[in-house]
C-alpha cells in the first residue's frame, strides 16, 4: 500500500508538472539551432521570449505572488480578522492549525518549486543556444531575468517554510536547494540545504542578475512587469533587511535614493512617491510601482486567490481588525491620513475592509510586489539601526507625510524609539501587501495572532509552516 500511494503521488506530481510546463515544450524539445532555417529564426527569437514571459508567469500564480504569498503573511497576524471561516481562503493558516496535509499550502509550495525548475530548464536549454537566434546582449539579458525569478521564488519559500535567518545566521535546516533541470521524478530525493545556504544563492543570482538586466525596457508596461536594474537592487534592500545586514541594505538603497529629500532614484528608470497615496494603486505603471504582477481577462489569478476577493467587498474573506492590537486601533495612526481614510471603507456600518484592491468583478487587480515606500521603509530602518539617524527620520516623514501633511512625530531619544517608529509606519503603508509575518519574523519576533488568540513564539512549531506532505512522500530524504 505504501509503495502504491508513492507511485500515484509521483505520478500526480509529474502530471501537474506537465500540465503547467506544456506551454513551454514546443522551445524545450526543439531541434538543434543548427537545423533551423533562416526564415524561422525571427519565429524561434519570439517563442524564446514567450518562454522568459512563461517565467513570469509562474511566479505570478495566484497560488504564489499573485494571491497566496501575500495572503498567507497577512492573515497569519493581528491586522485581520476572518469572516467567512472557509478553509479554501486559508482559514486554517489563520487559526496556525493547518498540518502537512493542508493542499493549499501544498500548493503554494508546488507552485514555487515548479517556477524554480522551469527556471533551472530554461537557464540549461539558454546554455545550449547556439549564435544568430538571438544577439548576446538579449541572452544576457533573459538569463538574468530568470535568476531574478528564482530568487523572488526562493524567497518566498525559505521564508514562510524555514526558520528565519537571524534565529542562527542561517544554520537551520532550510528548504531543498534545486538548481538542475528535472523533467521526472528521477532526481526528487533530497536534503535540504541550510537557511545560509538558500540565501546564498538568492544573493547569487541576484547580484548576477543585476548586471545584466537592463536599465528599463522599451515601454511603461513591461517596465512595470518585468525586472530591471531597480527592481533587483529593490528587491536585494529585502532581502538584506531579513539577514539584519543593515550595512549592505544602505549600501544598495544608496543605489536607489538621494541622500535628502525629496527622495528619488538617481540613474536608470525613474521611481519616487507618488503625491498621492491612492493613486499608487490606481495607476499600475506609475513611478512608485517598481514591479507589479499583472492580469487580464486571460490571465486570471485562478479561484479565490485574488486580493479584492479577500480583502474588499468582492467577498470579504477577511476585514481590518479595529480592535485589540490590529494597526487600525493604534493612536499613532490618526484619522488623518489619506491611507486610513482613501483606503479603507466601512461595509454595512459593521466591517472595516481595506480598499487597495478594487476590481471586485474580474479580480484583475495588478499585485504590487515591489514599492519605492518599502525601499525607502527598508533604507529607513537600516539607517536607524546602524546610519545615519537623521537620515532615517527624513525618510520616515517622507512615508508619513505624503498621507498626512501634518502629523508630528515626537522626539525620538534613542535608535531603539526611532526603529519603533519605522516598523509601525511598515504596518501602515504596507497594509495588505503581505509584509506582516516577515517584519516580525526578521526581527525574531513573536507573532500575535487573533486566530490562533495567542502569541506564536520563533521556538514554537507552528512559526513557521510544516513541510507539505506531497514533498514527504515524493522526497524520501526531506526529513535526514
Amino acid at each position: 500500500m505504501k509503495s502504491t500511494t508513492k507511485i500515484l503521488a509521483s505520478f500526480l506530481f509529474l502530471a501537474v508538472y506537465l500540465m503547467v510546463n506544456s506551454c513551454g515544450k514546443d522551445f524545450l524539445d526543439r531541434a538543434s539551432e543548427t537545423e533551423i532555417p533562416e526564415d524561422q529564426i525571427s519565429a524561434e527569437a519570439t517563442r524564446i521570449e514567450g518562454q522568459v514571459n512563461g517565467l513570469y508567469a509562474s511566479l505570478k500564480s495566484g497560488a504564489l505572488y499573485g494571491g497566496r504569498y501575500l495572503i498567507y503573511n497577512d492573515i497569519r497576524g493581528d491586522e485581520f480578522l476572518n469572516r467567512a471561516q472557509n478553509g479554501v481562503t486559508g482559514f486554517t493558516v489563520y487559526l496556525f492549525t493547518n498540518d502537512p496535509a493542508d493542499s493549499y499550502v501544498g500548493g503554494f509550495w508546488v507552485a514555487g518549486y515548479l517556477t524554480i525548475n522551469r527556471v533551472n530548464i530554461f537557464l540549461d536549454e539558454m546554455a545550449k543556444l547556439g549564435p544568430n537566434i538571438i544577439t548576446d546582449a538579449k541572452k544576457k539579458e533573459y538569463i538574468a531575468e530568470a535568476k531574478f525569478v528564482r530568487a523572488m521564488a526562493y524567497y518566498a519559500l525559505v521564508q514562510l517554510f524555514a526558520k528565519p535567518y537571524v534565529a542562527d545566521n542561517g544554520a537551520s535546516k532550510g528548504i531543498p536547494l534545486r538548481l538542475k533541470p528535472e523533467k521526472t521524478t528521477e532526481n526528487n530525493a533530497i536534503q535540504r540545504s541550510t537557511v545560509k545556504a538558500i540565501y546564498d544563492q538568492i544573493l547569487k543570482d541576484l547580484n548576477e542578475s543585476e548586471i545584466d538586466v537592463p536599465m528599463s525596457h522599451s515601454n511603461g508596461y513591461r517596465t512595470s512587469t518585468r525586472a530591471h536594474k531597480n527592481t533587483v537592487i529593490a528587491f536585494k534592500t529585502r532581502i538584506y533587511l531579513a539577514m539584519k545586514n543593515f550595512p549592505k541594505v544602505i549600501e544598495e538603497g544608496n543605489k536607489l535614493v538621494t541622500a535628502t529629500a525629496p527622495f528619488k532614484t538617481k540613474t536608470g528608470t525613474h521611481q519616487e512617491l507618488l503625491g498621492r497615496v491612492a493613486t499608487v494603486y490606481a495607476d499600475r505603471i506609475s513611478a512608485e510601482r517598481i514591479l507589479s504582477f499583472p492580469f487580464e481577462l486571460t490571465n486570471v489569478p485562478g479561484t479565490q486567490n485574488q486580493l479584492s476577493y479577500y480583502y474588499n467587498i468582492g467577498n470579504l474573506e477577511y476585514h481590518i481588525n479595529t480592535s485589540g492590537t490590529g494597526i487600525y486601533n493604534n493612536p499613532n495612526w490618526p484619522a488623518t491620513d489619506a491611507r486610513k481614510r482613501d483606503l479603507t471603507d466601512l461595509y454595512a456600518n459593521t466591517f472595516r475592509y481595506l480598499t487597495k484592491f478594487t476590481d471586485v468583478e474580474t479580480y484583475l487587480d495588478w499585485v504590487p510586489a515591489i514599492r519605492y515606500a518599502e525601499v525607502l521603509l527598508n533604507l529607513a530602518e537600516a539607517e536607524a539601526e546602524e546610519g545615519d539617524e537623521a537620515r532615517a527620520l527624513a525618510l520616515l516623514k517622507a512615508i508619513r507625510h505624503r498621507s498626512d501633511a501634518n502629523y508630528v512625530f515626537p522626539t525620538f531619544d534613542s535608535r531603539a524609539k526611532l526603529v519603533e517608529a519605522i516598523l509601525l509606519e511598515r504596518r501602515i503603508e504596507l497594509l495588505g501587501e503581505g509584509f506582516r509575518i516577515p517584519d516580525l519574523q526578521r526581527r525574531n519576533m513573536p507573532i500575535v495572532s487573533v486566530g490562533a488568540a495567542k502569541s506564536i513564539l520563533p521556538t514554537d512549531p507552528e512559526y513557521i509552516f510544516p513541510i507539505p506532505l506531497r514533498e514527504i512522500i515524493d522526497n524520501p530524504d526531506i526529513n535526514k
